[in-house]
């Protein structure tokens, strides 16, 4: 995949249908970064390029709405965090774990940590899947998304590579992602998790099949090492029919809460699962239990 201004030799975006040209090939859940300042899209399952105007993109409690292009983003902002707990974006802060990542989210003043192999993307960046359903041929199709979040961190960008539809061009798939989101909408931090942990599952391991997915019917109350209360739901898949090389099943879990300004964000972490690499769950909790406030919210 690439974050950042369209590889040299591409097409102005906003002149051409992104999806005409993919250089992803295959029929799986299209994964989808965005840098939010600049709104560059790129995907990582079959979608090629698409312009996003990611300036509270994901504030919606489902994350699907059909965004307004932007200009193409600086290279700068595919800048990343460094081992010692640097985050994204410059800002200095020290992990709660010690030797981990720190992951900041200035937008919805959030912070936490993940471990030292997982890769943390610029605050403006965003990251989430595509609609398979959608015809990206009609212009105004461009941009829809199941669901999206920002400020995120990947492990394993390139887990999985695959050229699904024999175009000979290679597509990249990730193990698991993880970063926070606007639940505008949600009435509660129960209904902000149990809206959004099937959407993970479902824009990235099973759709446009929904019958495969198993998720939490209630929310259960969770409460973070730094003390911030909401809650918790899962949701997982069982033999996904998606088909093709990186295809697998799925989990995600979301946490939802109200940050310092009283909004409700929910806090998403998903990846592939029935793999020999699967993060364990013991790891998703624990870096879920590092979820913290940091700061003012640049969106509230």
């Amino acid at each position: 995949m690439w974050l950042g201004e369209p590889p040299e030799g591409e097409q102005n975006p906003h002149s051409r249908n992104p999806y005409g040209r993919s250089p992803y090939g295959g029929r799986r859940a299209k994964a989808v970064a965005v840098a939010a300042a600049a709104a560059v899209i790129a995907a990582v399952g079959v979608t090629g390029s698409l312009l996003l105007d990611g300036h509270k993109a994901d504030n919606a409690d489902g994350g699907s709405r059909n965004t307004k292009a932007s200009a193409s983003a600086p290279h700068s902002a595919t800048a990343t965090a460094t081992a010692s707990g640097k985050p994204g974006g410059g800002a200095t802060e020290r992990p709660t774990v010690p030797g981990w990542k720190v992951v900041v989210n200035p937008e919805w003043g959030t912070a936490f940590d993940v471990p030292p192999d997982w890769d943390v993307k610029p605050p403006s960046m965003m990251f989430g899947f595509d609609d398979s359903k959608v015809d990206y041929s009609d212009p105004k199709n461009w941009g829809k998304v199941v669901i999206i979040m920002s400020a995120p961190a990947v492990l394993q960008e390139n887990w999985c590579l695959s050229d699904d539809n024999n175009d000979g061009r290679m597509g990249s798939t990730a193990l698991a992602a993880a970063g926070t989101k606007g639940a505008k909408g949600a009435r509660s931090t129960g209904d902000a998790a149990l809206s959004q942990a099937e959407r993970w599952v479902y824009g990235g391991y099973t759709q446009p099949d929904r019958k495969s997915i198993v998720s939490d019917r209630t929310a259960k109350p969770y409460t973070t090492k730094s003390g911030v209360r909401g809650s918790i739901a899962w949701a997982r898949s069982r033999n996904t029919p998606q088909k093709g090389k990186c295809a697998s099943d799925g989990k995600a879990i979301t946490f939802g809460f109200r940050n310092s300004a009283g909004d409700l964000v929910a806090w998403n972490l998903f990846g592939a699962t029935g793999v020999r690499d699967e993060l364990p769950d013991s790891t998703i909790m624990k870096i879920l239990s590092t979820v913290r406030l940091h700061g003012k919210p640049k969106g509230s």
